[in-house]
């Protein structure tokens, strides 16, 4: 059994995908705000989302790159999180601030193209309280693009923060993706995608189904 194994669902859009994720057993759900995403949220539909969570609802991570203050203010006031994900260029203390400021745990995303953007991730120990490590792709799009590095990479890296391996996995590679990289926690968008930007239920199930072994 892996059920210490969390999940995350990154790039929800309807309260069907939310209570989907939620049926699942999904730990926690990833809105984003990013025009040029396929995923991007209006600040209507993630107070939408909002106002359909319920008390087993997974948690809320409002996702942005390089957001500055007022965007971000309008972020949490629609989308209430319990977590913000940064996946552009923030440095620590961006991430110091901003936990800081709004009272709310910090998850920098550290894209990998080489084994030591893991170690170089390190930086941020003392400023957030998550990492998640993508793999960097060409393009306008930080992640959720379906490309993957190697997980190898990961198998070594020791930190005190928990983290999350995201990039290129779906429910057919993600066992294969937690043996290998050792980590207690994946986060997917495209794979369990029906078409880009789409939430497909039953690849949702048989993610979390997957990567919890159950």
């Amino acid at each position: 059994m892996q059920a210490d194994i969390a999940v995350k669902i990154c790039g929800l859009s309807t309260a069907d995908d939310l209570k989907v994720c939620t049926t699942a057993g999904a730990d926690f759900v990833g809105l984003v705000f990013f025009e040029k995403s396929p995923r991007h949220l209006s600040f209507e539909a993630a107070a939408a989302l909002a106002d359909a969570r319920t008390e087993a609802s997974p948690q809320f991570v409002a996702l942005s790159v390089d957001a500055d203050d007022a965007l971000m203010a309008d972020i949490i006031a629609s989308a209430r999180p319990d977590m913000l994900q940064l996946h552009g260029s923030e440095t620590p203390e961006d991430a110091d601030a901003l936990r800081q400021r709004y009272g709310l745990p910090v998850m920098k995303v550290q894209r990998v193209s080489e084994p030591g953007d893991i170690a170089s991730s390190l930086r941020f120990t003392p400023y957030v309280d998550w990492l998640l490590f993508d793999a960097a792709a060409a393009g306008p799009l930080p992640g959720g693009t379906g490309h993957q590095f190697n997980w190898h990479w990961l198998a070594q890296f020791e930190s005190d923060l928990p983290y999350m391996l995201a990039g290129g996995l779906d429910p057919a590679n993600v066992q294969d993706a937690i043996r290998l990289s050792g980590t207690k926690a994946v986060d997917v968008s495209s794979g369990v995608e029906k078409n880009r930007g789409k939430k497909d239920a039953s690849r949702i199930q048989a993610f979390v189904t997957a990567a919890k072994m159950r």
